[in-house]
């Protein structure tokens, strides 16, 4: 199985700020660092709405792209989410980048009174969700009857800058969504698998490297001779510098159901000297096919020369 091999690209993860100069001083320090993307969550819990949050972003900076990680599809109805995407893709100049997911968190469910279906009708719901904005967002004429979207001859607008298409984000943990992804996706998210609805020990044992590797062959099943061409993404939930990193993994480790050793390796940590960690992020694109890395904006600083040394390389 031939990798994905793509430059380097950073993205910084923020979803909520004190005010907006502090979101807008953000987004510029994200821009001046070399970071490719500020991306923005959706949930309902104590955060920004992510599609003015990405606009505020874009039009505070020039060149930094913005991205939903990701729109949860079961609070946007497909034909008004292509409508935002399309418009946020012509206010920042052709920068969007285009996140869906199947959504994961109980709570969101469960406070807005929404019904949580399994995960199988979720993703069902997504497929036919992709299929309809990828049709908005051509200009062309839609008409699609599934079994939970209906859309009778309607246009998108406006006409996205970006061509032929708005990047598509796809990500997730599991053999069903990465398979979507690969067929789907023109960037595919290496995650942890949600299904349990928390990050704790049920879904730590998908972040090890083995899991990582079966991670990769579902998606290669889903994409087939695209596989090569698509850009490989990972959320990195601990990023730090540091000259000790075992005892850190000693300590955290636990709470994930990894050991230290497995902790340390896992793709969704990057803890280390600075050094090292440079040399962590092209060994993972060598043995994963992983370019594009996002970190927590908590991390932006620990983060910059890694930055600084790899991106566009």
């Amino acid at each position: 199985m031939e990798l994905p091999r793509h430059r380097f690209r950073f993205g910084l993860q923020a979803s909520a700020a004190t005010d907006r100069d502090a979101w807008v001083a953000l987004a510029r320090k994200a821009e001046d660092l070399g970071f490719a993307t500020l991306s923005v969550a959706d949930h309902l819990r104590d955060q920004f709405a992510t599609t003015p949050a990405m606009m505020a972003a874009a039009d505070a900076t020039t060149t930094l792209r913005i991205a939903s990680v990701v729109w949860c599809n079961d609070f946007h109805h497909p034909a008004m989410l292509a409508k935002e995407a399309a418009t946020l893709d012509v206010l920042s100049g052709g920068r969007l980048e285009l996140g869906m997911g199947a959504g994961w968190m109980p709570e969101d469910y469960a406070q807005a009174g929404i019904a949580m279906d399994s995960p199988g009708v979720r993703i069902d719901r997504l497929a036919e969700a992709v299929t309809v904005v990828k049709g908005l967002l051509s200009g062309e004429p839609v008409t699609f009857a599934g079994d939970h979207y209906r859309i009778d001859g309607l246009v998108g607008s406006p006409c996205p800058v970006q061509q032929p298409h708005v990047p598509l984000f796809l990500g997730g943990g599991g053999r069903r969504m990465l398979t979507l992804a690969g067929a789907e996706a023109d960037i595919v998210g290496l995650n942890i698998d949600m299904r349990s609805g928390r990050i704790g020990t049920e879904s730590g044992p998908s972040a090890t490297t083995s899991a990582t590797e079966a991670k990769l062959v579902w998606i290669a099943d889903g994409a087939g001779d695209r596989f090569a061409d698509i850009e490989l993404q990972v959320r990195v939930q601990l990023a730090m510098v540091t000259d000790d990193p075992m005892a850190l993994a000693e300590a955290l480790g636990p709470a994930f159901g990894l050991s230290a050793d497995e902790a340390l390796a896992s793709p969704h940590a990057l803890v280390g000297p600075l050094g090292q960690l440079i040399e962590t992020c092209q060994q993972r694109r060598d043995q994963f096919g992983i370019s594009y890395v996002t970190v927590p904006s908590e991390a932006i600083d620990d983060m910059a020369p890694v930055v600084a040394a790899l991106a566009g390389t």
